[in-house]
């Protein structure tokens, strides 16, 4: 792969699958362990099919982050969507607008090293997720 900067549009289950095996990818090429590949993959999971579910269609972009001593790669998700009503509520895991089987932004949240959600109801969603080895 390579490249230090890549975009997936998401808008259908294949494109989940899509953004799901390009993060294993990313990772494992700047030499994160299996514990953390699979901590990224799960969280590009749950915010990719978000998009999905909640916005019908929207964006996954990564970038690898060089320092010094260290590497990391920054996920942003973006969409045009309904937006979250109550982040930090969502971010508490206090509610979850859906049955299914991932554990919301909360889980995601503690998955990854930095989350950032910017949100506007009726206008849309980014969220940022970062990892360094």
């Amino acid at each position: 792969m390579s490249n230090h900067t890549g975009r997936i549009e998401i808008d259908s289950e294949d494109d989940i699958l899509k953004a799901r095996q390009t993060a294993r990818e990313v990772a494992e090429e700047i030499g994160l362990g299996t514990t953390d590949t699979t901590r990224i993959v799960t969280a590009v999971s749950e915010l990719a099919r978000n998009i999905y579910l909640y916005a019908g269609e929207g964006s996954m972009e990564w970038e690898r982050i060089p320092e010094q001593n260290r590497n990391g790669l920054t996920f942003v998700f973006e969409d045009e969507g309904p937006g979250i009503a109550d982040p930090e509520a969502a971010l508490d895991g206090e509610y979850s607008t859906s049955n299914g089987m991932g554990r919301g932004l909360s889980g995601t949240q503690t998955l990854m090293d930095d989350m950032e959600i910017e949100t506007e109801p009726g206008e849309g969603t980014t969220i940022r997720i970062r990892k360094w080895e």
